[in-house]
């Protein structure tokens, strides 16, 4: 079942792009809880399609295009990808919305942004969720000192060279396709005409990063960004639910030790087995444990 939605846009200023317009696919009862879904990459609005079918029955959701993928603006220079640029887009649409959530629920690049929302502006929220997103310190940690996870985020080096989008879109996004695990003939052509519009945005979350593994010419940089980092600025005080798959083979469960000691507030729900792509996966266990977390 798909929701019906309609399109909204959100345009502000942005210092290093202008003007950004930014879409977001509306539905459900208008005088109901707003709910705010943030999606990662390779993805769009799209990505939350299962969720917007069962939230909107009973609240007000609004699934975003962030800058760079889809619909939204996509600006070409890489510093208009970075993270206060990327806050200032959440900031606006919940302005928009009217000035605050009931919850953001976010996954991936959308989680990574959500996480420092959450942290530097907890006001907009009541709640937050995230899926298969690591908080910035966990991550940090784990990319200076987990051999494992650092041989699983290669691939970041790999989408921050120069080309990296042209790969993708050879032999008709065939590659993201099957990193994406699309399988229906409906989803393969929703994500087609979005990845068409271009990749460049999406690729630019990772050029624009800190976080990403050593290289040879970089050795010794993870470390002293996990130093550099604040950890009073990432601490999340808000009920916070995590759903994590364990079969991330991105993202390992590694990434949820000592959660604790950022975000005190936190219940953990795991899938076991399922993938990076769990919202679309195992969308009635993601819906499931959302809706009894937003309950509470």
């Amino acid at each position: 079942m798909t929701a019906e939605t309609q399109s909204q846009f959100v345009r502000h200023r942005c210092p290093v792009a202008g003007e950004i317009d930014l879409h977001v696919k509306v539905c459900g009862p208008e005088d109901a809880p707003a709910l705010l879904f943030v999606h990662g990459f390779p993805e769009f609005w799209y990505a939350w399609n299962a969720q917007l079918a069962e939230f909107s029955r009973d609240y007000r959701c609004y699934a975003l295009d962030m800058r760079g993928f889809n619909l939204s603006s996509q600006p070409i220079p890489v510093e208009a990808y970075k993270a206060n640029l990327l806050l200032d887009d959440l900031r606006a649409v919940i302005a928009h919305i009217g000035g605050a959530v009931h919850a953001v629920i976010a996954h991936d690049w959308g989680g990574a942004i959500g996480w420092s929302l959450a942290a530097q502006s907890p006001e907009l929220m009541q709640k937050f969720v995230v899926a298969n997103s690591p908080h910035s310190m966990c991550f940090a940690h784990a990319l200076a000192h987990d051999p494992a996870q650092i041989a699983a985020s290669e691939y970041m080096n790999w989408l921050r060279a120069n080309g990296s989008e042209a790969v993708l879109a050879e032999n008709n996004f065939a590659r993201l396709v099957a990193m994406a695990s699309l399988v229906t003939e409906e989803q393969i052509a929703h994500y087609r005409a979005c990845w068409s519009r271009g990749l460049t945005g999406g690729v630019n979350y990772y050029r624009a990063s800190p976080l990403h593994p050593d290289t040879d010419a970089t050795r010794g940089t993870a470390i002293k960004v996990l130093a550099a980092l604040k950890p009073e600025m990432f601490r999340v005080q808000i009920p916070t639910q995590i759903v994590w798959g364990t079969g991330d083979i991105a993202l390992h469960p590694v990434l949820l030790e000592g959660i604790e000691a950022h975000v005190p507030n936190v219940r953990i729900d795991r899938i076991d087995g399922a993938t990076h792509w769990l919202l679309r996966e195992n969308p009635v266990e993601v819906n499931a444990l959302i809706r009894a977390f937003l309950a509470e």
